[in-house]
């Protein structure tokens, strides 16, 4: 347990039985008022952000997590299946936890799998990943101010005959 004025920012603690991540911490002291610590917090589990309250008082308790260095293999459509490179155990994580993550997913890549309790609750991606643009719309020319040009489904033309 720890104090709520030692909360840092990507800090992992439990509260009200879920995981959150601590995106951002204030501490406050208004007026003749005692002093409070607003914190806003990503819960890891339905990913919504909340702001939370703590008086300069309360206890958190900090959650350890095991990283794992894993490789990402393939994926079913709903699962997302991934190898421990130490001793090549393989595990699976929903598309629902994963999120926009699923986007940057590509076989044999190298990412971090955050483990609680022996489950895993997060993926952390490597800083930059090398992707190919296998396909896009085609460019209008003198349809836009500047020298970029913009795709021919937003054009007036494409557009005739539709009321």
């Amino acid at each position: 347990m720890i104090s709520s004025t030692q909360m840092r920012p990507g800090m992992v603690v439990k509260f009200n039985n879920d995981l959150f991540s601590v995106f951002s911490v204030a501490h406050r002291t208004p007026g003749n008022l005692r002093g409070f610590v607003q914190a806003k917090m990503r819960n890891l589990k339905s990913g919504t952000m909340i702001e939370h309250r703590f008086s300069s008082e309360d206890k958190v308790e900090r959650a350890i997590l095991d990283e794992v260095e894993m490789e990402y293999l393939y994926d079913d459509g709903q699962n997302y299946y991934f190898m421990d490179t130490a001793n090549y155990e393989q595990t699976h994580l929903s598309k629902e936890l994963l999120g926009d993550a699923t986007n940057y997913l590509i076989p044999q890549l190298k990412v971090k799998v955050e483990f609680y309790e022996g489950k895993p609750m997060s993926v952390e991606l490597p800083a930059t990943v090398d992707m190919t643009v296998v396909e896009t719309e085609p460019g209008m020319k003198g349809a836009s101010v500047s020298n970029v040009t913009k795709p021919q489904c937003c054009s007036l033309s494409s557009h005739r005959g539709i009321n």
